[in-house]
This record gives C-alpha cells, structure tokens and sequence, in this order.
C-alpha cells in the first residue's frame, strides 16, 4: 500500500495512492461512503495502529467505488503533498553507509555505523519549494532510502529486524557542506529548514520486499548525478535497525535515513563542483517508491 500525506490548511490528512495517478483522499472517503469499522485518517495513524488498523484501511479503500468518485478521488496533480511521515519522534541518520561514497569522499571505511540526527523542522513534502539558506554557499543533495519503523524496537536481533519495519521512501538528505564541515559535529549543515523532503509514498514493507536491493538516483536539472544500487550499502537495513535498537528504544513512526551512494557535489574534484542554487530543481528515485521532486528558491527570511 501506497501512503501519502495531503496537506490541507497546514495540518496532514491521510491518502492513498491507487492506480493511474489517483490518490484517494480518506478523510473525505468517509464523509461520502461511511465505513462499517473505524479507519485512520492520518500516516501517523496508520503506522501507531499496527496490522489490524492497516488491514481495516485496506479492506476499507479496496470496496470504495473509484469511477465517478470526484468527491474523495483526487488526480496526483492536484493534491498539495505533506511529508509522506508528519510526526516522526526520532529522526536518525547514517553517514559514510555507501562503499563507493567513502571511496570519492577519501573517508575510511567505517567499523561502525556513523550516526546523526536530525530534527522535524527539516521536513517537508513532495513538489515544495526549498528556501536554500543563506548561511550557505555549498548546498548538497543527497539521495536516499528512508527506514520507518513500525513497531516497539529493542535490543532487537539483525534476523527479525526487518520485521520491525513499517515501510519504506525516499528522502532528499539535504546538506550544507560548508556548515557541516566547519566543525567536527555535522549537525548544522544537516538541520536548516526543510532540509528532509520524504516522500511521495510511504510504501508499506510488503511492498517493497528486500530493500537491501534497489536501485537508487538523483537527477539536478534533468541531468543523473547518482545512480546506484542499495545493495552498495556497507550497512544493510537490517544491520542498521539491530544497532540502533542496541542503544535507543525505536518507536512506531521513527525514520532512519540510510546514507547516500557516490555522486553528491561533494565528492567532485574542486574545480568541479556546482552546488545547488535557486532555480535548480532535484529529483530523487528509488525503485518502488516513486520520484520525490523538489525546486529550489531564494530565501526571502
């Protein structure tokens, strides 16, 4: 199943994606066709409910009528896209977790998971504009395959770790390379507004399979600057979600950004390196979970 968030007058409201571009919109789904047992009408909802109250979704959106149904069936082009998770309580990040990105960046390849974190002001929605900061002059893109976990995780073995996990989509790790590096602490040049676009879909783990084998890509301006596979990852899915869960208790609604593969500005030659600026536009993609776009505009704070 396909997950969307549908921003209305600045609050979430729960979609879902069917065929031909259709997303249905539940809230007004159920002011039309009432359901004969409670369903959800928020992600945060659906992912906090587990298998009974994403199975009564289910049940719920295969018996809706969707020719004719202009009252709650809405055309993908004309919804305005939330972040596909609203109200995630920890955000975390693995840094260096591609063999071929440490390789450009001159970095060693890590013993452990290199973790960060992140805040919810960083998130933002498929097709927004985002402000590049003016406190920097070196902003970055990176593509990525987000894990949202979708149970109560602790001290949880690699073996029965992917069952943990909810779904899966794709964020745009936005980096501001000359903050980041100012410091040995990376934090600032990850958390500037709006710098975690996820999305379009959350697509629920059933889905997508193993996700330790997806192809991955960033495009700026139409032109590929990574294409690469998931299976690059010197930590898989699996291996990232037993370590954390050694430390930290993970919680329904978390999301794990799982590092990016070679390609960023970043890893380019000096003399080489174009970063993004207002009126590029960067779309990231990975295999079954659609295409996140997003433009980049002036600053106006």
């Amino acid at each position: 199943m396909k997950l969307v968030t549908i921003s209305k007058q600045g609050r979430g409201a729960l979609g879902v994606a069917v065929a031909n571009g259709i997303i249905i919109d539940i809230e007004d789904a159920l002011q039309n066709v009432p359901a004969t047992h409670e369903v959800p009408t928020t992600v945060t909802a659906v992912i906090e409910g587990g298998e009974s109250v994403l199975a009564a979704l289910r049940s719920y959106v295969a018996a809706l009528p969707i020719a004719g149904a202009e009252a709650y069936a809405r055309k993908e082009s004309d919804i305005e896209w939330g972040p596909c998770v609203t109200h995630p309580n920890k955000i975390i990040c693995v840094g260096l977790n591609y063999r071929k990105h440490a390789e450009e960046t001159n970095a060693p390849i890590p013993d452990y998971p290199i973790l960060f974190n992140k805040f919810n002001n960083t998130l933002t929605g498929h097709l927004k504009d985002i402000a590049v900061p003016k406190v920097t002059e070196k902003l970055d893109y990176e593509a990525e395959l987000v894990i949202v976990i979708g149970k109560n995780t602790k001290y949880v073995a690699k073996e029965d770790a992917l069952s943990h996990v909810f779904g899966y989509c794709a964020v745009n790790d936005l980096s501001a390379r000359d903050l980041q590096l100012r410091t040995q602490q990376w934090l600032l040049g990850k958390t500037c507004d709006d710098f975690s676009p996820l999305g379009p879909y959350l697509v629920t783990a059933d889905e997508v399979g193993n996700p330790n084998d997806l192809w991955i890509k960033s495009t700026v301006n139409g032109e590929v600057r990574q294409s690469s596979n998931t299976s690059d990852m010197i930590f898989q899915c699996d291996e990232i979600v037993s370590y954390v869960s050694q430390h930290m208790t993970l919680v329904p609604g978390d999301v794990i950004l799982t590092g990016t593969p070679e390609g960023v500005v970043l890893g380019l030659p000096p003399e080489q390196q174009v970063y993004l600026k207002p009126g590029d536009v960067v779309t990231i993609e990975i295999e079954k979970l659609g295409s996140l776009t997003n433009r980049f505009v002036p600053d106006q704070g």
